[in-house]
Order: structure tokens, then C-alpha cells, then sequence
């Protein structure tokens, strides 16, 4: 009987930056999202499932995960959690339509460098590796407890997408303690190092926004 890979029993190798591991289930999305990445000159590998992922991972750990939240078997957000754990310096770019907001919310306790929406741009998908790319030295995020929310929604109705749940969580935080930085970042479970990127992020897309306009 096949049993589900456990983390200890994975080698501890350290993660090849420049090495992808993109891990989609939809055979035609995997295969752009691969040939994507290889023209950008990158060591890439696809996978359609969360323990061949492990499996790979535990071969050569690749340094950025493209990952889909909605996989087969384990997944996307229970593999995310084992290679937080086993791989720290690997980053996880996550892929996925829309998701809810405790989804956020441990995502970015693990420290998700970008969320791509699908169908993402190939515009898009190399600035999420190019940020990925450029976070070479681990950070650490704490791990917190959180109380079960519901979903929100957002405009016009529709499931609030992971995107707009992350900056609402954040923005709320930091509106609760009065704009005070370190306290909202203690209270999300991150960094403050890791909430000051994520909000030059979204003032630099405000920016190009305001400029496209």
C-alpha cells in the first residue's frame, strides 16, 4: 500500500535557487507554466501531484515552487505547510482562481512571495519568480493560531480572490493598532520585514496603475 511521504523521512539538501518546480494537476497548464520558465532560463521540472512533489523536492529541493492549491490527494496548502517546514529557503509562488481567507491567512504566515490568479500572464509569472528570485536569505515566520472565519466576498459579489484577502487582512491589522507596523505584523504571524515588502508591492502596483490610467 502506498502511504503518503512523511517529512522525516526526506533528506535534509540544501535548495538549488535558479531550480523551479512548478506542481499543477491540469496537464496543458503545466506544460506552459514549465516552457514559461524554461524561456526564462531556468532549471524547471513539472509535477501533477503533491507527493511526487515530495519526491522531487527530497531529490534535488528546487529554490521556487509554483504550486496550485487545488491538487489531487495532499493539497496545495498541506504541501506548502511541508516544505515551509522541511525547505525554509525555499519560496512558494502560489496559483490558483480564487481562494478563501483562512487560505490567506496561512499563506502568508508561511511566507508566500506572490499569488498568480489563472490564467495568469507570462508578463506576471516572471515578475512572481523574479520577486521569488530576489529573496534569497530565508525569512522566518512565526506560526500562529487563528480562529475559523467565513468567507468574504468581494466586488460585485463573487469569492473574495487570496489577493484581495491578504491585502484586506493586512490593511485591517494595521488599522486595529493604528498604523503601528510591528504590531500588526505580530498580529498576521509574519515579519516585519516580510509587511513592509508586501505593502511597497502594492504601492508600486497602485503607482503603475495610476501612471496606466
Amino acid at each position: 500500500m502506498n502511504r503518503e511521504p512523511d517529512i522525516t523521512d526526506l533528506p535534509d539538501r540544501t535548495a538549488e535557487t535558479h531550480s523551479v518546480l512548478v506542481v499543477e494537476d491540469e496537464p496543458r497548464l503545466r506544460d506552459l507554466v514549465v516552457r514559461a520558465v524554461r524561456d526564462m532560463e531556468l532549471t524547471v521540472t513539472g509535477v501533477a501531484n503533491a507527493e511526487s512533489a515530495l519526491s522531487e523536492m527530497a531529490r534535488q529541493p528546487a529554490g521556487i515552487v509554483v504550486l496550485d492549491l487545488m491538487l489531487p490527494g495532499m493539497d496545495g496548502m498541506a504541501l506548502f505547510e511541508v516544505i515551509h517546514k522541511r525547505w525554509p529557503g525555499t519560496r512558494v509562488i502560489i496559483l490558483t482562481a480564487f481562494g478563501d481567507l483562512e487560505t490567506a491567512q496561512r499563506s502568508i504566515r508561511l511566507g508566500v512571495v506572490d499569488f498568480l490568479r489563472k490564467p495568469c500572464s507570462l508578463g506576471e509569472l516572471e515578475a512572481a519568480l523574479s520577486r521569488a528570485l530576489s529573496r534569497v536569505d530565508p525569512v522566518e515566520h512565526p506560526h500562529a493560531s487563528t480562529e475559523d472565519k467565513p468567507v468574504e466576498l468581494g466586488a460585485v459579489g463573487r469569492p473574495m480572490s487570496i489577493p484581495e484577502a491578504e491585502r484586506r487582512l493586512t490593511l485591517a491589522a494595521l488599522k486595529r493598532h493604528g498604523g503601528n507596523r510591528r504590531l500588526a505584523a505580530e498580529e498576521l504571524g509574519i515579519s516585519v520585514r516580510t509587511l513592509y515588502y508586501r505593502l511597497s508591492q502594492w504601492k508600486d502596483e497602485r503607482d503603475d496603475t495610476d501612471t496606466s490610467a
